[in-house]
């Protein structure tokens, strides 16, 4: 695997307000399942220790599919060209931006993630392989195909996560199905019901099929019918924990392709971070200058936490940064003005001393306070008349 890894992805934050003053606010895709507010689209690269690249703000309509290549030009002009490897998820790349990355013009490497109906188009070439064994709980398969390697993958965890996943938004479904039946709404009531039932269940509602009453009749037990399709739900359990990935690194280690694509989680937990812990989601601000502010604000806020979390590793294993933080917050810097009989100040700039735990913390991080610093001299200022707060 080259040294130089970059995970690249996506996300989107909305914009309370109307945002008539920020240009790059559209309507678009929401992450956040905000549809009725105006956004802005990021996108961000970092390294597979987490360490930030570089990221963009871009237009609230901006699809994932039309920002690739203008990263990938971006990237070599601030850093120069070098052997990188690009991880992406699947709704990322379109077929031409591969052909590019893929010329030897340019060379750039990439390993992304395919839909899942590749992995029956492809069955023929897969289905008489044997399986590879990467981890205790994940096998791999390997085909080449037209200058490409596919990486078949298959992992029981992670089937028994979507498993569970699935099966509890059906049984989620059909409790709110039952609880209608039961309440007997109009007609009308009970399709507006239906709809917002099928929001929340995504792709769970297609493994369920329903009867609903004609128009002008009543709502009964005969008339609307509800039942799981178990034909189609065991289909869709026999692909649970497979996923497929393509590669240009044709020579490489299958174990370690896995293990760079299993670290999107990583942007994953950066953009979370960033809407969470660092405020950008929602903004609150109606100017654009002060949008692209706060997210820079909060990008260089992102740098220095996962400084801090790889310093922990290294120095103060199992602890985390937002413990780190709140751990020293109390250790304050404060002034002490005291009067002086010649009508001046004494300022004592102070740090409270750290406690004992807090003491052990800075040691093992390798940190160390400064000397508290000298006193100074202040004159008093005159005292404000009291005439000027008449009116």
């Amino acid at each position: 695997m080259p040294r130089n890894s970059g995970l690249y992805d996506l996300t989107s934050t909305y914009i309370e307000g109307e945002g008539a003053e920020i240009p790059k606010a559209k309507y678009g895709y929401s992450r956040d399942q905000r549809f009725d507010a105006k956004q802005v689209v990021i996108a961000l690269v970092i390294t597979p220790e987490g360490f930030p690249l570089a990221y963009e703000v871009m237009d609230g309509n901006t699809s994932d599919r039309t920002t690739l290549r203008s990263f990938l030009g971006k990237i070599e002009s601030t850093y120069g060209r070098a052997r990188r490897v690009w991880v992406m998820d699947r709704g990322i790349p379109t077929e031409a931006v591969l052909a590019e990355m893929r010329s030897s013009e340019r060379q750039i490497f990439y390993l992304v993630g395919t839909p899942r109906s590749k992995i029956r188009q492809h069955e023929k070439k897969w289905l008489d392989l044997p399986w590879q064994k990467v981890r205790q709980a994940v096998e791999v398969k390997l085909f080449a195909d037209a200058g490409e390697l596919y990486v078949l993958a298959k992992s029981e965890g992670r089937r028994a996560k979507e498993r569970a996943m699935r099966r509890r938004k059906l049984a989620r479904l059909v409790r709110k199905l039952r609880a209608m039946r039961r309440n007997g709404p109009r007609r009308d009531q009970l399709l507006l019901r239906i709809g917002a039932a099928r929001k929340e269940a995504g792709s769970a509602f297609r493994f369920l099929q329903l009867q609903l009453p004609r128009e002008g009749e009543a709502v009964t037990r005969n008339n609307f019918q509800f039942r799981v399709d178990q034909d189609k739900l065991a289909a869709a359990e026999l692909q649970d924990g497979y996923y497929l990935l393509r590669s240009n690194l044709l020579n490489e280690d299958p174990t370690v392709l896995w293990e760079r694509y299993v670290q999107l989680a990583q942007i994953e937990a950066a953009f979370k971070s960033m809407k969470s812990e660092l405020g950008i989601r929602p903004l609150y601000h109606q100017l654009g200058h002060r949008v692209e502010a706060h997210i820079l604000v909060a990008f260089l806020a992102y740098c220095l936490l996962v400084t801090l979390k790889n310093r922990l590793q290294a120095l103060a294993p199992g602890l985390t940064p937002r413990a780190v933080l709140e751990k020293l917050s109390t250790i304050q810097m404060l002034d002490v003005w005291l009067p002086t009989t010649d009508l001046r100040w004494l300022v004592m700039p102070r740090f409270t001393q750290p406690q004992a735990d807090q003491t052990i913390l800075l040691h093992k991080l390798h940190l160390a306070l400064p000397q508290q610093p000298p006193p100074r001299i202040k004159n008093r200022l005159p005292d404000f008349p009291q005439e000027a707060l008449r009116l």
